[in-house]
């Protein structure tokens, strides 16, 4: 490896946004700004390592080209371990305008919501099914 490239190494880090069905970012960036409970941070890549619980909000990476680029996160936590930022949370979107981005934000927690109005709805058919055959077995044992 020449001395340009471990140049380049050396001022980036790889950071994960890991969501708990897919990883929704995997790449070289050189900043990572986030929010916490206490307020916002940035890492850099000779940063100590450090752990956060993150708050709601937007996650703000730089990409090798210095791009900005944003995802949307949900709570979570944040993990900074040598030069890997590993980011933990529920539910995140992606984005590179914050515009668009919370019109895909609004779009997909309104996708979620209605997803956990069916599973609420289908949980509340099971477990009336589950209450009315404890019932019948009741009515059946005494009768």
């Amino acid at each position: 490896m020449d001395v340009k490239e471990n140049l380049a190494i050396s001022k980036t880090m790889l950071l994960k946004v890991l969501l708990p069905t897919e990883v929704l970012l995997d790449e070289p960036v050189t900043k990572v700004i986030a929010e916490a409970q206490n307020g916002s941070f940035c890492l850099l890549p000779r940063h100590i390592d450090f752990v956060s619980a993150l708050a709601p909000g937007i996650l703000v990476f730089f990409t090798q080209k210095n791009e900005e680029q944003y995802v949307a996160v949900d709570k979570g936590i944040l993990i900074k371990c040598g030069r890997e930022v590993l980011v933990s949370t529920y539910n995140g979107v992606r984005g590179n305008d914050l515009i668009k981005l919370k019109q895909l934000v609004a779009e997909h927690f309104i996708e979620l919501d209605e997803q956990q109005r069916t599973a609420r709805s289908a949980l509340a058919r099971l477990e009336a099914g589950v209450m009315r055959r404890i019932i019948d077995l009741e009515e059946y044992r005494h009768g």
